[in-house]
């Protein structure tokens, strides 16, 4: 099973909407480890580290994300994993 990372920018209405609260309940169903957090600039950054298939599967899901949410697009960016986290937190 081939480990995978993701570096992910989500643009959109995606503050105030529960996205972080969502993102971190698939990640955290799916079994990936990581964090997500909210931007500045309005917009959120993940980073997803798991099996290939399940870190493409909640890229897919990020692009419509929680019910509140409004995504107008989704930046991945594949980088080397590292394993440096053991499970998916919000982070601050």
């Amino acid at each position: 099973m081939d480990t995978i990372r993701a570096h992910v920018f989500i643009k959109g209405r995606v503050q105030g909407v529960f996205y972080r609260d969502w993102t971190l309940q698939k990640a955290k169903a799916l079994g990936l480890t990581g964090w997500v957090k909210n931007l500045e600039d309005g917009r959120v950054e993940a980073v997803f580290e798991g099996p290939k298939a399940t870190v493409e599967e909640m890229i897919r899901q990020s692009r419509q994300g929680s019910v509140l949410a409004k995504v107008e697009h989704v930046d991945a960016l594949w980088e080397e994993p590292t394993g440096e986290y053991s499970s998916f937190d919000i982070a601050r």
